[in-house]
């Protein structure tokens, strides 16, 4: 996705403005939320209705979208805008997954962060800028990068424009090659969502990526396994799809009996 909403800072402000006004949750002083996200997330979570995805992901739309929340210990929504815009929900089931897997993942890797990208509107449906996230289970992973083999964050704040970062087809970023994807840990991601999908009545039916970043993947300890797992990288992309997902990973989630 190269060509991003240019409405969202409009309807982002009209967000701020509205839940600046209401009346705070009543919560101990300590507890009150101190940012914009932390009222939005406080203002949209609900736990008492599980979330239905009705159709597929390009064709779809969902009820009781589940809000991810904006961050947590080791990771990050990738966009203020966006998340207020609404575009930060999922299936329950799926978010119940996502969190789980970052627990996993900072058991093994607590220094590592991670980045969440674009998900659905609470009701799913058509999402700008995206052909599928309609039905709640569809998320944009962002990639992990690293820099002289160390985790690289430098980029991680730049909101939407980071779904304009090139990189090139052996993982670099064109304008400082020495900034590169960390496709170990990016592979470490996709098992530790892949490894629990089931108990959440889940399983990855397709992960999206630059076709011509999937060897670099395979060649990585945890990318031998998702090959030997069969989890399926796309192989074929019309070339604009293609060229959009160097910066970021795409993956369609399927639920299960």
């Amino acid at each position: 996705m190269k060509s991003l909403f240019k409405t969202t800072a409009i309807v982002s402000v009209s967000l701020v403005l509205f839940f600046a006004c209401k009346e705070a949750p009543t919560l101990p002083f300590s507890a009150l939320p101190t940012s914009a996200t932390e009222l939005f997330y406080l203002s949209h979570v609900d736990s008492l209705k599980n979330s239905i995805s009705l159709g597929v992901p390009g064709k779809g739309s969902m009820k009781n979208g589940k809000i991810i929340p904006y961050s947590g210990v080791n990771f990050h929504y990738f966009s203020k805008a966006s998340y207020l815009g609404g575009r930060a929900f999922v299936n329950h089931n799926l978010k119940e997954l996502v969190l789980e897997s970052y627990k996993d993942l900072y058991a093994q890797f607590p220094e590592q962060q991670f980045g969440i990208m674009e998900c659905s509107k609470k009701e799913g449906g058509q999402i700008s800028g995206h052909r599928t996230h309609r039905n709640g289970l569809s998320i944009d992973f962002m990639s992990p990068k690293m820099k002289e083999n160390n985790p690289y964050y430098g980029l991680d704040n730049l909101g939407a424009a980071h779904y304009l970062l090139a990189f090139n087809n052996d993982g670099k970023l064109t304008v400082e090659p020495s900034i590169e994807i960390d496709f170990e840990m990016m592979g470490q991601h996709i098992l530790a969502l892949n490894k629990k999908a089931k108990q959440h009545h889940l399983r990855i039916k397709k992960v999206i990526l630059k076709k011509e970043l999937k060897d670099d993947l395979y060649k990585t300890k945890s990318g031998s396994i998702i090959k030997k797992k069969g989890i399926y990288i796309t192989m074929n992309l019309p070339p604009r799809i293609n060229e959009a997902h160097d910066d970021h990973y795409h993956i369609d989630f399927e639920l299960t009996k």
